[in-house]
């Protein structure tokens, strides 16, 4: 099987390479190689490597900057993955996308369904949602998996940016009102190559699925456990979101149920807090 994987470098897709290439070979391409912008540069890039699987973690996801670009974003995030499935449906490719749980407004008191309406807070949001429904729209094999508060050893998170400050800093203040699982890139990666394994023969199901660790926390929470597996002695102080204005909007509740995910490929999601998801890094 050849698979055709995006964004290499992210943190998603730079584990995505390691978790898929026993199922195939995976040509795997970063915005160097593949701009998401250039429509006419997907279209070349498919056609010429013609994959029996199109796996697309690449996505524009600088949440607050996306305010002031949002036709990049778009471009990227929604203008992108629907060729990328029209494209996929002519060579009968299955197409596995990741999505966010920022398409959700936060405002549900327990954890969001797949078929939960959605309602976006920001531009980020509205152009994943609107790469769903593109992808939706051509009718073509694929699965869509939504994630939340991802977090690796590479890019750009919040674990990262907490290690480097409670280096830092003797204080650091962080939001204690909003809520969600941080998910380890490596799972998210381990559980794709799971769902490929066992699609192999026979495409088990087409939709959204939603994959994040189990259980939930706040990023004050998140931060102080951080902290802990660091020793750090920094004092993290609560603050509530009204006090810390963002360029973009975030929802309150981020929590996702994996009830489908577990149903439909019998796995079942590790807590956030897990040793070999969180404390092993």
């Amino acid at each position: 099987m050849k698979i055709l994987l995006t964004g290499k470098s992210g943190q998603v897709g730079w584990e995505l390479q390691r978790s898929l290439c026993a199922l195939g070979d995976v040509v795997a391409l970063g915005s160097h190689e593949l701009n998401l912008a250039d429509a006419d540069a997907i279209v070349s890039c498919v056609r010429t490597i013609k994959p029996d699987l199109i796996v697309n973690p690449a996505a524009y996801t600088a949440v607050d900057k996306a305010e002031s670009e949002p036709d990049l974003a778009m471009a990227i995030n929604s203008i992108a993955p629907g060729i990328l499935a029209e494209e996929a449906k002519r060579l009968g490719a299955p197409l596995i996308h990741y999505s966010t749980d920022y398409v959700f407004d936060g405002g549900k008191n327990a954890p969001y369904h797949e078929d939960d309406v959605p309602n976006p807070l920001n531009v980020y949001g509205l152009t994943k949602l609107a790469g769903e429904q593109a992808i939706q729209a051509v009718g073509g094999r694929h699965l869509i998996l939504r994630t939340s508060w991802v977090y690796g050893l590479r890019g750009k998170n919040f674990f990262l940016t907490m290690k480097r400050l409670l280096q830092e800093r003797d204080k650091i203040h962080v939001v204690s009102d909003q809520f969600g699982a941080p998910t380890w890139s490596r799972l998210i990666a381990d559980v794709t190559s799971h769902i490929v394994a066992k699609s192999s023969r026979q495409w088990q199901a087409d939709g959204i699925f939603h994959v994040t660790a189990s259980g939930h926390t706040s990023w004050y929470e998140f931060a102080q456990a951080i902290a802990e597996s660091m020793g750090s002695q920094t004092l993290i102080l609560p603050i509530q979101t009204k006090d810390y204005p963002t360029a973009a909007q975030r929802p309150f509740n981020s929590c996702l149920s994996t009830a489908k995910l577990h149903s439909t490929f019998d796995l079942t999601m590790p807590t956030w807090h897990d040793e070999s998801q969180f404390k092993g890094l």
